[in-house]
C-alpha cells in the first residue's frame, strides 16, 4: 500500500477524496439543514422542517438518478467536476449573500423586497448544492475507492480510507456548530464558515482535475497500466497514455502466444 509507488497514489487518492469531500458543505447541509435555513431567513420551526423534507427527497431522487444513469453515461471524472462545479456555485451565492445581508434571520428587522428575493435564491441554491452533491462527491468518494485497489490490497486499503471517511464526517458534525458561532464567540459566522465551503469546493475541484483519472469501463489490467504512469500524467492524461499502454500489453500478449505456438509446431515437425 505505501513502498509501491502505484499503490500509495491510489491511497493518496482515496483519503485525499474523502477529506475534500467531508469540508466541502454537503454533508454539513444535510446533518444541520434546519439551523441553515433558519440562518437563510426561514422562520418558524414547521417551515424549516418542511423545507428541510424537500432537500431531503431533491437529495434523494438526484442521488438516484445520478448512481443509475450519469455516472455511467458522462464518466466518473466529468460527473465529479461537474457535481463540484455546481455546489461551488451554490456555495459562494450563499457565502456573498450572507455577507450582503448578515442580518437576515433576525426577526426584528423586516428584509427589503430585493433582500427577501435574493434570500428566496439562497435557498434555491441550497437544494442546488444537494443535487451538485448527489453528482459529485457523495457518488464518487464510495465509487472511486471501489474502484481504485488491485484485489491484494483492496481489503485494507478500502478500510484505511473508510475509517478516514468517518473519521472527517465525524470531525466535521463537531465542527460545523461551532463555526456557525458569531466571530466574537470564537466562530467563523454563518458568512465565514459558507465562504469556507466555497473555498474547500473550489480547492477540490482542482484537485479533482489535476489528481483523479477517469475510471469509466476500466479492467483491474487496465488500471494497473494507468498507476505505472508517474504521478503528475496520472490525473491529466492517464485515460489515453493508459488506452495505450493497454493495447500494447495486448499486443504483446499476442506476439508472445503467436510465437508460443510457433515453437510447438516447430517442435512438432
Amino acid at each position: 500500500m505505501f513502498l509501491i509507488p502505484g499503490n500509495l497514489y491510489r491511497v493518496y487518492i482515496g483519503l485525499g477524496g474523502q477529506l475534500l469531500s467531508q469540508w466541502s458543505g454537503g454533508p454539513s447541509i444535510t446533518i444541520y439543514a434546519v439551523n441553515l435555513f433558519a440562518i437563510l431567513g426561514v422562520t418558524g420551526s414547521n417551515e424549516s422542517l418542511f423545507a428541510t423534507a424537500i432537500f431531503g427527497v431533491v437529495k434523494l431522487v438526484s442521488a438516484i438518478i445520478c448512481a443509475l444513469f450519469l455516472v455511467d453515461i458522462v464518466g466518473r471524472k466529468r460527473s465529479l467536476l461537474i457535481g463540484i462545479l455546481l455546489q461551488s456555485i451554490s456555495m459562494i451565492y450563499v457565502a456573498v449573500f450572507l455577507t450582503a445581508v448578515p442580518n437576515i434571520a433576525d426577526k426584528q428587522l423586516k428584509p427589503t423586497p430585493s433582500e427577501a428575493q435574493a434570500a428566496t435564491g439562497a435557498i434555491v441554491m441550497i437544494f442546488l448544492s444537494g443535487f451538485g452533491w448527489a453528482m459529485g462527491w457523495n457518488s464518487m468518494q464510495y465509487l472511486l475507492t471501489a474502484e481504485l485497489f488491485p484485489l491484494r490490497i483492496r481489503a485494507a486499503a478500502t478500510s484505511l480510507v473508510m475509517c478516514a471517511h468517518f473519521a472527517n464526517s465525524y470531525g466535521n458534525s463537531r465542527a460545523v456548530p461551532n463555526m456557525l458561532l458569531p466571530v466574537s464567540d470564537g466562530g467563523l459566522s454563518p458568512m465565514g464558515t459558507f465562504w469556507m465551503f466555497a473555498a474547500v469546493t473550489i480547492l477540490g475541484g482542482i484537485w479533482v482535475w489535476v489528481t483523479i483519472p477517469e475510471t469509466k469501463g476500466r479492467s483491474l489490467e487496465s488500471m494497473d497500466v494507468l498507476f505505472t504512469l508517474p504521478w503528475y500524467k496520472i490525473g491529466l492524461y492517464g485515460n489515453k497514455h493508459a488506452v495505450s499502454g493497454e493495447t500494447y500489453a495486448q499486443s504483446e500478449k499476442k506476439r508472445e502466444d503467436d510465437v508460443a505456438e510457433q515453437e510447438v509446431v516447430e517442435h512438432k515437425n
